[in-house]
């Protein structure tokens, strides 16, 4: 009986932090970080402000754990358009990542949460981390590919993958705060595919 009640008072109370996350990933993404109130979120989500208290030490708390959702659902955007694409060959899945990602990145939630709010919430390296364990792995797992398949000269993939994810994440900040964003978001996406092609163990012979 003890172990019922456990396991239901852990039920509540994370359908209480899954309720005040999606409440506060709503108001942030609408009215940003600065904008919402911790009142107004715990109205939204039909809880107390005990409850909030409970589950996050405060506000940026809160924002840290709708970042990490946010950020998880890009890199799912990513995979799951890998997955749809089927068998192609590493370097046109490598250059699908790179447009998918940054066409995440146009959404104007993961804009707002992530790019416009998120570095200067949680701080920079605690935002290059989160990016980082999203994305990371999945960028050296596709370059791996690439380099098995020889359309990559071969070296050391992670700190390959760690430049190449820096310039991603460059490239999706400078997007985000472009007076033109859908033509910045071109620019960057031509840019970054060059890099990737630049890779090529032939690069240096095209004309």
């Amino acid at each position: 009986m003890a172990r019922t009640a456990q396991n239901k008072q852990d039920l509540r109370s994370e359908a209480t932090r899954q309720r005040l996350v999606a409440a506060a990933r709503t108001m942030f993404a609408e009215s940003g970080y600065a904008g919402v109130g911790t009142e107004q979120i715990v109205q939204a989500a039909g809880v107390t402000r005990g409850a909030l208290y409970h589950q996050f030490r405060d506000k940026a708390d809160l924002f840290a754990a709708v970042a990490e959702t946010v950020q998880a659902e890009v890199a799912h955007r990513i995979t799951s358009g890998a997955q749809t694409d089927g068998l192609v060959d590493p370097m046109t899945a490598l250059h699908a990542g790179v447009r998918r990602f940054l066409e995440a990145c146009a959404d104007p939630a993961v804009e707002r949460i992530l790019l416009l709010d998120g570095p200067a919430v949680l701080g920079w390296q605690a935002w290059r981390d989160l990016a980082d364990s999203y994305g990371l792995g999945l960028l050296q797992h596709g370059l791996q590919a690439a380099i098995d398949a020889g359309a990559i000269s071969p070296q050391p993939v992670v700190p390959l993958a760690h430049v190449l994810i820096g310039a991603l994440d460059e490239c999706a900040l400078y997007v985000a705060r472009a007076a033109d964003p859908a033509a910045a978001r071109q620019q960057c996406t031509a840019i970054l595919q060059q890099l990737l092609d630049g890779l090529s163990p032939h690069a240096g012979q095209r004309s």
